[in-house]
């Protein structure tokens, strides 16, 4: 069940319509809350839901015993047999066919070809959403940052809550576990806000990114070897357009959905391609997956504490399973890991630069604090073009098709198929909203906080009709349904 589809449309009116029914009687309004969101799952697949489930007793037990035991060693045991049950059940679904074929093609290099076992594994959507929050949830409970729920309800409503459950963000159970044990108002500011997130989420979704996938990114990218330069970088410009979109339309309408039902969610994407490094753009991309990066991994590792080359160490370590925790396919370690040398290199420039700036309480001469403005100009565009060229492998079925597309980026003689002007002005008008306030939305639902429900309605029935009238035909899979 996609967002914008007929059918959403009405699932959500009913839980809208029911939801707030039953807000004076918390326990039912939960259970009636995951009792939809399993129902939203098991619309794609009802075999998948006693895996849902399976992950949310897990975690929920886990945070149990944790309130219980006092003694560190058996708290460390649990936490780490919850961890293991996770990262198992995860590595199951979406690496055991990559890691198979993986050795199969190290047995046949090695001349030491053996019969494996195969099984066809179906990857279950949503699966790395709901096993990294239910791993946050249980490290948390363990470091004392949040506390353990005694409410079966209040844990499985959290790991399974439909706005969020198959593409995130991936929520914080310091964040939403508190805001169950109020009651639920939607107040004007959050019904108008969660209007506009959800107008905004469409158009990008189904209009922008919509568009360059079916008119520029799928033809491009299917067989880069018979076109030509021009093509090939609009391409990847289309690309970066369409996944942004694609992804932060999806986080818009999942916060927006989430507001309408009186739940608050973190910000997932803010602007990330008028970041000015590569740092600046994990600051701003998939906030919620960066964040958990951060906290649950690059931290653990030792972060930044153990000195320069175990920094650098880290850093890589972080970006590589980042890049495994996108995709059962090299091309996504090689994203990863590019991103994470990339990183480790800018840090090193970075330290090297300060190094030479002046000392404390001097004031820089005219040329420095000129050339700062172009410098960050200059940084928009290299980060930019960074992140693009790691796109490629990111999107690119394999290494044979990323190599065939960055060799052709430099064959400029083949005419364009692809550049016309209505897909030059798509993605050059999406790149120049990076660049409007940073909190447009907020200010675009101010207006629409004095206006009646009826008129809130009216305005996302009448801008629904709208995008649906603009949008290309059918409606493509979110792109982060995959991972």
């Amino acid at each position: 069940m996609l967002f914008p589809t007929f059918e959403f449309g009405v699932f959500f009116l009913v839980v809208f319509a029911v939801g707030w029914e039953l807000r004076r009687d918390p326990n039912w309004r939960k259970l009636f809350l995951v009792g939809a969101s399993y129902f939203f799952y098991g619309w794609w697949d009802w075999r998948f839901v006693g895996l849902l489930v399976l992950s949310s007793a897990i975690n929920f037990s886990a945070g149990w015993l944790l309130d219980r035991l006092g003694r560190p060693s058996m708290r460390k045991t649990v936490v780490a047999l919850a961890v293991i049950l996770n990262l198992s059940i995860l590595g199951f679904f979406k690496y055991y066919g990559f890691f198979l074929d993986s050795l199969r093609v190290l047995l046949e290099t090695l001349n030491l070809e053996r019969d494996l076992p195969f099984m066809q594994v179906i990857l279950p959507v949503g699966i790395s959403f709901f096993t990294f929050q239910g791993i946050s949830y249980v490290v948390d409970v363990y470091r004392g940052h949040v506390r353990a729920s005694h409410s079966v309800l209040d844990v499985f409503l959290y790991i399974s809550f439909f706005p969020q459950l198959v593409a995130g963000p991936i929520v914080r159970a310091a964040d939403f576990l508190p805001q169950l044990d109020e009651t639920p108002r939607l107040t004007r500011a959050m019904g108008a806000i969660g209007v506009v997130l959800i107008i905004s989420g469409l158009i990008k979704k189904m209009v922008i990114a919509n568009y360059l996938a079916t008119e520029l990114v799928d033809p491009v990218f299917f067989d880069p070897s018979v076109l030509g330069g021009a093509d090939l970088l609009i391409g990847v410009y289309g690309y970066a357009v369409q996944i942004y979109c694609d992804f932060s339309g999806y986080s818009d309408i999942a916060i927006g959905v989430a507001a309408l039902l009186g739940y608050k969610f973190s910000e997932n994407f803010n602007q990330p391609y008028r970041a000015s490094s590569l740092q600046d753009f994990w600051r701003r991309w998939h906030i919620s997956l960066s964040t958990w990066l951060r906290d649950y991994l690059y931290i653990p590792l030792g972060g930044n504490r153990g000195g320069g080359f175990a920094t650098y160490r880290n850093l890589f370590l972080t970006m590589f399973l980042g890049g495994l925790w996108h995709g059962a396919a090299w091309t996504f370690v090689f994203w990863g890991a590019f991103h994470g040398a990339a990183l480790g290199i800018e840090r090193f420039a970075r330290q090297k630069l300060n190094a030479l700036a002046p000392p404390a309480g001097e004031e820089p001469g005219y040329i420095t604090r000129l050339s700062r403005p172009l410098n960050r100009v200059l940084g928009v565009i290299a980060t930019f073009h960074l992140v693009c060229f790691a796109w490629i492998f990111f999107r690119a079925e394999n290494f044979t098709l990323a190599s065939t597309y960055v060799t052709g980026l430099a064959d400029w003689s083949v005419p364009s198929l692809y550049v016309t002007p209505f897909i030059a002005a798509l993605i050059a008008g999406s790149l120049c909203f990076q660049f409007t306030p940073p909190k447009l939305a907020e200010w675009l639902a101010r207006p629409l906080e004095y206006a009646p429900s009826a008129v809130l309605g009216l305005v996302l029935g009448l801008g629904i009709f709208l995008i649906w009238a603009a949008a290309p035909a059918g409606v493509a899979p979110f792109i982060y349904f995959q991972f």
